[in-house]
């Protein structure tokens, strides 16, 4: 229920009456009395600096830092191209015009109408043609800044879905460049299969001309066989890697997988320095989807700004002419017009508009504690990130210490064994002990580039695409 309140103000007839201006006045003092916007802090304690820090800047473009031209293609074509990207960047389109729509709530709405047809005679009117013509326009005054309130929760909606994108086109160019990386590593780890291939082949030959001398077993034969068989299967999945990892590609970048996508791998970069880290706040200013869960708790206050001026009396302003006549030729040589103000004040709503304050106050609270866990997600994929790199490094070193043990082993057991001084199953195991290294640290290699991708993509800021540069134009 609401109760209603009319002031005919000004009209033909009444062009002494005032009572609208000095309401107006006097209800005008009350309108910078909206709630204020509060001030937004992640309900998180205050972090220490990253454990490790470097000194290299990290460019907008973060993947140039790899110095792969094949990449820089795939990324930029992906940006354009992949349908995901686009699809959000409509959201952001789509949050502009909701603020458009928000806005137009501080001006006047006007209207129009005409309207015409036949009546019948009737004993105090002449009948015949009946015409009217009228304006009507209405404007509610912002007492309370309820509108105003409205207006800036879709314009911190628009800043979060704007950076929604950005982080979006961060996310998308992160996956590009490990998929990328991966596909790279799957091509060379075919290619040592291949080689692994053709030396267990070597071998078979040899030991099937000594078993043939009576110096070999058939079960070393045997032996040898599996092992070939095994690196076999191994190619058999490095292939299908492959194949994936390119179809894979194919829809990152908006095309079909099944089209031929020209591509052409380079090795494996070499990992550039660690880049400087910078302070933990520093990164809360510059991520994106940090700044998109900031932009929603301030969307969020707004909204219960506007709930709180939802429970307060309304003024609207209304204005409206009109125009009647018989003739259409004589429409337009009588017209009356009407002024007038409608305060409405709620006054028994079942505690409907208090319950919606308390709604949009929890809503509040919630995208609070969302911004905080997002903060706290963010340091902590950053910490991860730096601790993983520095075990990660430290596994190749031992790698690297192992495959060349494994390699001296290797040629130690075959001197050995032409000698006749050990068993061939001794140079088999030492033999494939040194081809699964070589394929773990192909794959230990790709993985710190994947975990350094990580770390960029949790440190960068965002980057301009080329949609945000057509709009700014």
């Amino acid at each position: 229920m609401a109760h209603h309140i009319w002031f005919e103000a000004l009209t033909y007839r009444y062009p002494q009456n005032i009572w609208v201006p000095l309401l107006f006045c006097a209800l005008l003092f009350f309108t910078n009395c909206a709630p204020k916007l509060d001030t937004v802090e992640a309900p998180i304690d205050n972090p220490d600096e990253f454990s490790y820090n470097g000194t290299q800047v990290i460019p907008d473009k973060w993947w140039t830092v790899f110095n792969d031209k094949q990449l820089n293609i795939l990324i930029d074509s992906a940006l354009n191209q992949n349908l995901n990207l686009a699809a959000t960047w409509e959201q952001v389109m789509e949050a502009h015009a909701i603020r458009r729509s928000e806005a137009s709530f501080l001006w006047p709405q006007i209207d129009a109408g005409l309207q015409t047809g036949i009546s019948r005679p009737q004993p105090d009117f002449a009948g015949g043609e009946n015409t009217q013509l009228g304006l009507t326009a209405s404007y509610e005054l912002d007492l309370w800044g309820r509108l105003r309130s409205s207006k800036q929760a879709a314009n911190f909606r628009l800043e979060a879905s704007y950076f929604d994108y950005q982080a979006t086109a961060m996310m998308l160019s992160a996956e590009i460049a490990a998929t990328w990386f991966q596909y790279v590593t799957a091509l060379q780890q075919l290619q040592l299969a291949n080689k692994q291939i053709e030396t267990n082949q070597d071998i078979m030959k040899l030991i099937r001309v000594r078993f043939s001398g009576g110096t070999i077993r058939g079960a070393d034969i045997l032996r040898q066989q599996q092992l070939l068989e095994a690196t076999q299967n191994q190619k058999i999945v490095y292939q299908t890697n492959v194949e994936l990892l390119k179809n894979q590609l194919s829809v990152l970048l908006g095309k079909p997988p099944q089209n031929e996508l020209s591509l052409n791998p380079d090795s494996l970069p070499q990992l550039p320095p660690i880049p400087d880290t910078g302070l933990p706040l520093d990164l809360v200013r510059r991520r994106p989807d940090v700044k998109r869960a900031y932009n929603l708790v301030l969307a969020a206050d707004r909204d219960m700004a506007a709930a709180i001026a939802n429970r307060y009396p309304r003024l609207t302003l209304t204005a409206a002419t009109q125009l009647r006549s018989n003739d259409f030729n004589n429409l337009f040589e009588e017209w009356a017009y009407t002024l007038g103000a409608n305060i409405v004040a709620p006054l028994i709503y079942g505690g409907r508009l208090n319950a919606e304050v308390d709604r949009a106050e929890a809503v509040k609270n919630q995208t609070l504690y969302q911004y905080g866990q997002t903060v706290l997600t963010a340091f902590r994929e950053v910490e991860d990130a730096l601790i993983q790199e520095q075990m990660q490094k430290e596994q190749i070193t031992i790698l690297e210490n192992r495959l060349i043990l494994a390699q001296k082993t290797n040629r130690q057991l075959r001197i050995e064994f032409v000698n006749g001084l050990s068993e061939y199953l001794d140079v088999l195991l030492a033999l494939d002990q040194e081809q699964q290294l070589r394929r773990d640290m192909l794959s230990a290699k790709q993985e710190l580039i994947n975990i350094r991708i990580s770390l960029y993509r949790a440190l960068a800021g965002a980057f301009k695409t080329e949609r945000e540069n057509q709009l700014e134009e």
